[in-house]
């Protein structure tokens, strides 16, 4: 179903709790992207899809790639650009909340929040230039 026919449904107040969490994670995964859209261009995709990693759950991550597996209808090019490095998590789902699996375990190069990294710390990558 595309946004526009889920728009009308919104109007009419048919709109699901499924559909609540789709939008607010193309809105949520736009704005990561418009921020990163201010970044030297060579860094901007991995900003995206570092951000997403780090701070975005397994269940929200599975959400965002089942909405990208049907188009990525509504989520600006460099979200859909960005998604070939975010991490796809496992089929199964998980229940509990937290700060998730890979923050606990560290993330690549040393950091997140076992290396002492504050999870309000920016996540722009070095620039490459």
């Amino acid at each position: 179903m595309s946004l526009e026919s889920r728009r009308t449904e919104i109007e009419h107040g048919d709109e699901d709790h499924g559909d609540l969490v789709l939008r607010k994670l193309i809105r949520m995964a736009n704005q990561i992207a418009t921020f990163f859209l201010s970044q030297p261009e060579d860094i901007r995709a991995e900003g995206v899809a570092t951000h997403i990693n780090k701070f975005w759950e397994p269940r929200m991550r599975r959400h965002l790639f089942e909405h990208l597996d049907q188009g990525g209808e509504g989520l600006l090019p460099l979200v859909i650009q960005a998604s070939t490095l975010i991490r796809r998590p496992e089929a199964s789902v998980a229940s509990g909340v937290g700060v998730g699996q890979d923050a606990a375990n560290g993330a690549p190069g040393g950091k997140g929040p076992v290396a002492g990294e504050s999870l309000s710390e920016p996540s722009i990558p070095e620039s490459t230039a």
